[in-house]
């Protein structure tokens, strides 16, 4: 720990300014300018390039860029399907769960698709969260409700919540599909007037 501290002034900008103004020092003592004092001369200068020297600015944090993001949220995604398939829901929420799970993977395909959501932190939020949160979370809560309905019959069919959830967030893939579109035709318009401008 010490050593790499120690290694880390030596490699700092106090340092390097510090021996800058050091040499000088030196230079000074063999032109005959500092006389008999020039381990005063020499320290005093290197103290004075150390504190003169900027601060040293500690290294960003290494955050992922959008498409690593995207990459991990592919991967939960693959998961999520893995587990789906052993789920046996009844058929008008699995047709239902199939459709959202055809949307997402029509968003999460590589390919111009996903390079606008990369760019688009919110959409790429909102994905993330579909996959990790949403979609898992509805589908077991429907399980283990389903469970104890059977212990307890005559409540509210856990189904129908399972199918309204579903629904809800397919509405909200839909939304940020349609952002996406909304995008890229926005692109295109503005393409189109800029080709126009250059034409006048």
């Amino acid at each position: 720990m010490a050593t790499s501290r120690f290694m880390g002034y030596l490699e700092s900008r106090k340092n390097i300014a510090g021996s800058a103004c050091g040499l000088a020092g030196l230079v000074l003592t063999f032109t005959g300018v500092a006389g008999p004092y020039w381990p005063v001369v020499v320290a005093g200068l290197y103290g004075a390039g150390a504190l003169i020297a900027p601060p040293e600015r500690p290294a960003l944090p290494d955050f992922p860029d959008p498409s690593a993001q995207l990459e991990e949220v592919r991967a939960d995604f693959d998961r999520l399907k893995a587990y789906l398939a052993d789920v046996d829901l009844p058929p008008a929420a699995g047709g239902r769960l199939t459709e959202l799970t055809g949307l997402l993977t029509a968003l999460l395909d590589p390919g111009w698709v996903t390079e606008i959501l990369a760019q688009d932190p919110e959409g790429l939020h909102a994905l993330s969260r579909a996959v990790r949160q949403d979609v898992p979370e509805a589908v077991d809560t429907f399980v283990r409700t389903r469970w104890w309905t059977r212990l307890a019959p005559g409540q509210e069919p856990p189904e129908r919540h399972l199918e309204r959830q579903l629904t809800l967030l397919h509405e909200e893939a839909e939304r940020l599909a349609a952002g996406l579109r909304e995008t890229e035709a926005r692109r295109q318009e503005s393409h189109t007037r800029y080709l126009e401008d250059r034409s006048r």
